[in-house]
């Protein structure tokens, strides 16, 4: 017998439904509460595609610092031509641009960090 599984990347955060807000918003999705105040969930067509959580003494990575880590990254995926208009989107909503590297010309990814911390990636679908 075959369990359905699936899984959902949680992102931790001080206030879980501004960041769901700013995901909801990004990815063209909903936020969904659930019985629990610290767990929320955002979810498309196809359900739940990502969830937030409410820690109490959260601290935002502090990435692309190089004693840090990158623990974990969204990389959201966009059509090659759509890419301006998606970070003009990203950071209407909020994200702020990481300068990691020399970004002038165009560029088939863009990195950001959401408005808890979190760093994610605008990447160009592959012709």
């Amino acid at each position: 017998m075959t369990v359905h599984k699936n899984a959902v990347l949680v992102l931790d955060c001080s206030e879980p439904e501004q960041l769901a807000e700013f995901y909801a918003g990004l990815l063209g999705a909903e936020v969904r509460l659930s019985k629990d105040p610290d767990y929320v969930e955002i979810t498309n067509e196809n359900g739940v595609c990502l969830a937030v959580h409410r820690e109490r003494d959260y601290i935002p990575p502090s990435w692309p610092r190089p004693e840090d880590s990158q623990q974990a990254h969204l990389r959201i995926m966009v059509a090659r031509h759509d890419m301006d208009e998606a970070e003009r989107e990203a950071v209407g909503h909020g994200a702020r641009p990481v300068d990691t590297k020399n970004n002038s010309g165009p560029r088939d990814t863009r990195t950001y960090s959401d408005p808890a911390g979190h760093s994610f990636t605008l990447a160009a679908i592959p012709e």
